[in-house]
């Protein structure tokens, strides 16, 4: 069984001081507050933030990830040759065959054998594979050799 301390009994009680609480930082901002503040004489702190209120990006950070990528980066990627292009368009229409007729046979889209007549595409190999098949025209590699 526990014992009991059989000294004098003290409190140590020490008087508690409630102040009013301070002012949120939404009620600082209040117009109203702060014309108080003015009249009263009080200290009020006025801070003017960079691009406050404005939906507008800045350009130097825009133009140093472009040389970081030009830096890194080729310039321009490959486009698809003058005799490549050539060849293709040559070997379609020996078959007769239109842009979309060309593209339903090679299970492509017709905007991908556009932009390899056009010379706009990018070259892939899987495509230029499947043009070769269906036209019987070799397009990748050296034809030199």
């Amino acid at each position: 069984m526990p014992t009991r301390f059989g000294g004098a009994v003290t409190q140590d009680w020490e008087p508690v001081v409630l102040h009013k609480s301070k002012p949120k930082a939404q009620d600082l901002r209040d117009p109203k507050a702060v014309n108080q503040a003015l009249r009263s004489g009080a200290p009020v702190q006025t801070i003017k933030k960079f691009d406050a209120g404005s939906n507008k990006k800045t350009a130097g950070p825009v133009v140093n990830a472009r040389k970081l990528d030009e830096g890194t980066e080729p310039a321009a990627l490959d486009r698809v040759p003058t005799d490549v292009r050539q060849a293709i368009q040559k070997a379609r229409l020996e078959k007769k065959l239109s842009q979309a007729e060309l593209a339903k046979l090679i299970n492509e889209q017709l905007k991908v054998v556009q932009e390899y007549e056009n010379g706009k595409a990018v070259p892939n190999q899987a495509v230029l594979a499947k043009m070769e098949r269906v036209l019987g025209v070799k397009l990748r590699g050296k034809s030199g050799k």
